[in-house]
């Protein structure tokens, strides 16, 4: 770890350097993510180890904690690599270890992989998300060529929580506000919906709360009319479940939102 910072109330910037960095492997994509391996306290093993090794020498309770989070940024030749790591309060694993690192501890992790990059030959581009998916969205308006169209919905917890997204495109940017009632769920779903959608082909990249993502995938599928080739969708995470059991059913949940509207 070679610096911290916190870049919103809940969102934390982690600067790694050193350590296997060297044999990094970044693939060309800007959702580009690693899964990374936080033990528990007071795990029976070094801090830095092979989570495969743990899962065969030592008990599952003592197992490391998997979480998986896209790559900010990656400078291979300086050999930085920079994580974002959303932080609500002291819940969760991943989020409470970013929001108490200190310069010189190890993060383990696995990876990178990646599958979506903005397609050069759309005519323009959605961008659909929350915090979750900020990194990613935040990597591919940076990489837009000039003038390429872009609309984006972002959902976050208030104004404070915004970050300044800089693009060589043209970008149509919303953030929209949760005010923490039972309506929030409804804001990024209801601006895709109104949104003004521009001529031509688009290619999309949707991410964030399950059931938002769900409802923002069949509009666009069958009431926008894009195909699903044309976009890359995924709920990274749920609101009424915690990351554990979000993990359980994500597989089963996936499968069924595929099958809904193929």
């Amino acid at each position: 770890m070679t610096t911290t910072q916190q870049l919103t109330p809940s969102l934390v910037r982690v600067v790694l350097g050193g350590g296997d960095l060297a044999a990094l492997s970044m693939p060309d994509a800007t959702d580009a993510y690693v899964n990374v391996a936080i033990p528990p306290p007071g795990a029976p093993y070094d801090d830095i180890f092979v989570p495969a090794d743990v899962r065969e020498r030592f008990p599952k309770e003592t197992w490391p904690a998997r979480r998986r989070y896209t790559v900010r940024s990656w400078d291979p030749t300086a050999q930085v690599l920079t994580l974002d790591f959303v932080v609500h309060g002291d819940t969760g694993v991943a989020g409470p270890w970013a929001a108490g690192v200190q310069v010189g501890d190890v993060l383990v992790f696995e990876g990178p992989n990646g599958g979506y990059l903005p397609d050069a030959d759309a005519d323009w581009h959605l961008m659909v998300g929350d915090e979750s998916a900020l990194p990613a969205i935040a990597a591919s308006l940076e990489i837009l060529t000039p003038g390429a169209k872009a609309v984006v919905r972002l959902v976050c917890d208030g104004p404070a929580h915004e970050l300044e997204l800089s693009s060589p495109g043209e970008v149509d940017l919303l953030w929209l506000h949760r005010a923490g009632v039972a309506s929030d769920e409804d804001l990024l779903v209801s601006s895709v919906k109104v949104a003004a959608f521009p001529e031509g082909r688009v290619h999309a990249f949707v991410h964030g709360e399950a059931v938002e993502i769900r409802e923002i995938r069949r509009h666009l599928l069958v009431d926008r009319g894009l195909t699903r080739a044309d976009m890359s969708c995924s709920p990274y995470w749920r609101r009424d479940m915690a990351d554990e059991a979000w993990r359980a059913v994500k597989r089963d949940f996936v499968a069924a939102m595929e099958t809904e509207v193929a």
